[in-house]
């Protein structure tokens, strides 16, 4: 009895006004949802346009940006390919190619691919670092690259290899790519057996006064500074160490390379100050006295 009853009130209940007003309701919801999902899709996708491809290969890629354009479309360079036999920027390939040669159509705004020539090939610059001069002139020959061979004092060991290169007065990496028939400078190697001179002592000079003494004297160096942040904080950093490190009477060649480091805040040692600064006027008086002899040699000449 009680089951009848629930299935009877289930059905006074779906044939009641208010089942069927809400079941509208939600019919209504649904189509009103479908219509309006069609209209946006249909508005953002261009829904029924179609724009015809034009032909664009073997125009001026300038010539076909203003074609695109007029048409609604948009373009892209996809690459760029070495073809001495034509102009450069001549469009070679389109993607997706014309609609007279595919039937198809595309909506405004579509990009469409272009692949263009160009007259300047390009080559990747081989690493001919520590490579001999013979290698690394034929390795430049290989790439269509032209080279000029300069020279520069080295320790024995890398004699006769080159030690840098150089492309229009930076220096360059594996990798890099310049035009070919471009021109390289490569630096090689050369030992020269020098008499040895005495190293100066830079403790406690700024690096500022250390490159113009090592640079009057002709000795090569490499410098830092570990809490400097610009370059003008660096070379007003003072000395704290040098290496080779100094001591009275130490000679070295001038191809060895003197390295020094400086500080804004050194901890400086007064003992090791004050016997630096005696020993920077002693080379000063003993270089103001060969310039003053060799004064007198032009004189008497």
């Amino acid at each position: 009895m009680k089951r009848d009853s629930f299935f009877g009130a289930f059905l006074n209940f779906i044939k009641s006004r208010r089942f069927l007003k809400h079941v509208g309701l939600v019919i209504l919801f649904y189509i009103v949802v479908v219509f309006v999902t069609m209209f946006i899709l249909d508005w953002s996708t261009n829904h029924g346009e179609k724009i015809e491809v034009p032909n664009i290969v073997g125009k001026n890629a300038n010539e076909a940006k203003e074609i695109l354009e007029e048409s609604g479309l948009k373009y892209q360079i996809l690459d760029s390919i070495y073809d001495p036999k034509k102009p450069n920027g001549t469009v070679i390939q389109q993607t997706p190619e014309a609609t007279k040669k595919t039937s198809i159509y595309v909506k405004s705004g579509r990009i469409i691919g272009l692949r263009v020539t160009k007259k300047q090939r390009m080559v990747q610059v081989p690493n001919l670092i520590n490579k001999s001069q013979r290698f690394a002139t034929s390795i430049l020959k290989n790439r269509g690259l032209k080279f000029e061979i300069r020279y520069k004092p080295v320790i024995e060991e890398l004699n006769g290899v080159v030690v840098e290169q150089i492309y229009k007065g930076k220096k360059i990496i594996n990798g890099t790519m310049i035009p070919a028939g471009a021109t390289i400078t490569i630096y090689v190697g050369e030992f020269v057996i020098e008499d040895p001179e005495k190293i100066p002592d830079l403790y406690g000079l700024t690096i500022s006064e250390a490159i113009s003494l090592l640079d009057e004297l002709g000795f090569r160096y490499d410098y830092g500074c570990s809490d400097c942040q610009t370059r003008e904080d660096t070379l007003s950093a003072v000395i704290t160490h040098q290496s080779p490190e100094f001591f009275s009477g130490r000679e070295i060649s001038k191809s060895s390379i003197i390295t020094f480091t400086g500080s804004m805040n050194p901890e400086i040692n007064p003992e090791k100050s004050s016997q630096s600064k005696s020993n920077q006027n002693a080379l000063k008086k003993e270089r103001d006295a060969l310039k003053e002899n060799g004064d007198e040699d032009q004189d008497n000449e």
